[in-house]
């Protein structure tokens, strides 16, 4: 049965490459692969390569630091560390002109709850999405809303502060999407949304940071602006907490260069 244009996967698999469909081109740039996708190609090599049983993947940081063409890649790892308690590895994405993104990966051993707790970042009021969006159909990616939970419509969202993320397509076709992979796919989107203005996104995500207590236990991941710091000089940084339809899940920083379309 031929897929739908909603069904087509990112990515298909040829021996050692990874080799992007149409529908894994840049927002900025339709010659280049969305910078997203290659901290989700990452993420899926160090989970299959590195993850085991009694192992969390607490800590994910994703460099972007260089633009890759709508062309095949290939993702290679190394275990850096590997510890009683920590396991480190990282990652290595290469485009059709080299290297093009690194990511570096924390996996602590599970210990158990410690004596006594430690006061908690509280869920926020957010209805799942299910509630605040009608209809919340199964092809749209992305839906903004405001910190009054009203849902933002496409031409006055660009200063939205709150999101819901579901990605509704495989990344590489034929293979699932793990709890891991999804919550690395949905971080590139901490950058939009910590750093746009009321009249659009003028900055490019250069990395970012994704920080997880526990995986997501929903499909729909989302997010909330908890900080933006930027100068004059174009650097920015911004952060946000992440949530699951249960609650908190961790947070993600970014870093941003101001990098408007109209440049």
């Amino acid at each position: 049965m031929a897929r739908t244009e909603h069904q087509q996967p990112f990515f298909t698999r040829r021996g050692n490459e990874l080799v992007p469909e149409p529908v894994a081109r840049s927002w900025w740039n339709p010659e280049m692969l969305h910078g997203r996708l290659l901290g989700g190609l990452a993420a899926r090599a160090l989970e299959h390569e590195h993850a085991a049983a009694g192992l969390h993947v607490s800590r994910l940081t994703v460099d972007l630091f260089r633009t890759a063409p709508l062309a095949p890649v290939a993702v290679r790892t190394v275990r850096v560390r590997d510890g009683r308690r920590i396991r480190v590895a990282d990652a290595h994405v290469h485009g059709a002109d080299g290297p093009v993104a690194r990511a570096s990966a924390v996996l602590l051993r599970q210990t158990g709850e410690p004596v006594a707790p430690v006061p908690s970042t509280p869920a926020w009021d957010a209805p799942p999405p299910e509630e605040l969006f009608e209809p919340w159909t199964a092809d749209r990616l992305l839906w903004r809303f405001d910190e009054h939970n009203r849902p933002l419509t496409e031409g006055r969202d660009a200063g939205a502060r709150r999101a819901w993320l579901r990605e509704t397509r495989e990344l590489v076709a034929g293979e699932t999407l793990s709890p891991f992979v999804r919550a690395a796919l949905a971080a590139d989107t901490a950058s939009p949304l910590a750093h746009a203005s009321e009249h659009g996104l003028d900055f490019i995500n250069a990395d970012y940071t994704l920080s997880l207590s526990r995986l997501p236990l929903s499909d729909a991941i989302g997010f909330e602006r908890s900080g933006h710091l930027d100068d004059d000089d174009g650097v920015a940084v911004g952060h946000c907490t992440l949530h699951d339809t249960a609650g908190p899940i961790g947070y993600c920083l970014t870093t941003a260069l101001a990098n408007s379309r109209s440049r």
